[in-house]
């Protein structure tokens, strides 16, 4: 999935950072979560796509970076209102769960979606960073 995401992308003018895996060995999700994080911690990227089986896993890793905020997306509504009112920058797709045609779907509606900046979202997203702070500074 990751390897026909990444063509129908490119094809379509985006620039790619295939950041793994590239081999069919059993790899830990973790590790590409942090590869993923960090893009988007460094300015390297400005949101990431990460396939595992359910994208739960990678969900809950990438989600342990500051400033990091992704979320599992199997449906349209989803891939954009996750990035309209939860200015998420990573999503997390779950190549057991969704088929090649959706989960280019997916993709594009995610990387066109834009944050809405609507007051009662900033608000919550503060709080967010409030939650998020206060453990990253103990």
């Amino acid at each position: 999935m990751k390897r026909d995401l990444a063509g129908n992308l490119a094809q379509q003018g985006h620039e790619i950072l295939d950041l793994g895996t590239h081999s069919s060995a059993v790899v830990d999700y973790p590790d590409i979560a942090e590869a993923v994080a960090t893009a988007i911690r460094n300015g390297q990227v400005d949101r990431g796509v990460i396939v595992c089986g359910s994208g739960a896993g990678v969900a809950v890793a990438a989600c342990k970076f500051p400033g990091v905020r992704a979320a599992v997306c199997h449906d349209g509504y989803t891939a954009k209102q996750a990035v309209e009112h939860d200015d998420v920058n990573v999503m997390c797709l779950g190549s057991r769960v969704v088929g090649p045609a959706l989960a280019r779907m997916l993709v594009e509606t995610f990387l066109a979606a834009t944050f809405s900046a609507e007051e009662r979202h900033l608000r919550r997203l503060a709080k967010i960073d409030a939650i998020e702070s206060r453990f990253t500074h103990e």
